[in-house]
């Protein structure tokens, strides 16, 4: 895909129309976003896209159909995987959403010293105490950023293999603890320069409206949004009353 593409003609971002069809029934009132720098955003601006990073983008289609609903980004920049824990999942069970997003674990696969089985407890921790308390989780893989241009020679390869294990424990925990999960490490675009910033440790304007792309199919997949799902007043399926 040419950098001089716009989100419009973008065959990998959503089509006009696609977002409100995705998420005409969704259930979802209250949405917490827990994770690193790629859940707070910090996104590197690109011709034709909008300046608005990735779970802000997410909250904007989800509030569209409910304007009601509340928002909380917990998300800060440079935190491995059990600062995310210790730091934000109290703030984020006391929100009392019914949908949250975790997205961390990049930091820990930056060092070559990464602790898969540490990471996937701390992942574990965090997304059984949301689901216990009610909430959807949403889990990610993300774009493997060593193939990012600004990313030096010698550590491409190490740094590829550590965020592909990151990305299949990720997806391994998803399945076993029921997340809709999005992997976007084996996404078409990952190998493609533009969806990357310059920084050699983020993406794009346009890596975001791929990424909110592949989470708002996912979330449209989740039978809570499909047509004729039980929601009454405010009460989930599973019987758990949000305010």
């Amino acid at each position: 895909m040419p950098s001089t593409s716009i989100e419009a003609t973008d065959p990998w971002c959503l089509r006009p129309g696609e977002s409100a069809a995705l998420l005409r029934d969704h259930p979802w009132r209250r949405f917490v976003v827990l994770g690193d720098s790629v859940a707070e955003g910090l996104c590197e601006p690109v011709p034709g896209y909008p300046d608005v990073q990735w779970a802000d983008r997410i909250a904007a289609e989800l509030r569209a159909v409910r304007p009601e609903l509340a928002y909380l980004n917990l998300g800060l920049r440079g935190l491995r995987a059990h600062e995310v824990r210790t730091t934000q999942l109290a703030p984020a069970l006391e929100f009392r959403p019914d949908l949250a997003l975790v997205v961390c674990g990049g930091n820990d696969a930056f060092r070559p010293a990464y602790d898969p089985a540490a990471v996937d407890a701390e992942l574990t921790a965090m997304v059984e105490a949301l689901q216990a308390a009610g909430a959807d989780v949403i889990t990610v893989g993300m774009f493997d950023v060593s193939h990012s241009p600004a990313v030096p020679e010698k550590v491409r390869a190490g740094l590829g293999e550590r965020m592909r294990r990151l990305a299949a424990h990720t997806r391994a925990l998803a399945d076993r603890l029921g997340t809709v999960h999005v992997h976007l490490t084996d996404h078409p675009q990952t190998a493609d320069p533009s969806i990357y910033s310059s920084d050699g440790r983020h993406g794009s304007a346009r890596s975001d409206a791929i990424a909110t792309a592949e989470t708002l199919r996912a979330l449209g997949a989740h039978p809570a949004a499909r047509p004729g799902h039980p929601v009454d007043q405010g009460v989930r399926a599973t019987g758990t009353g949000v305010a």
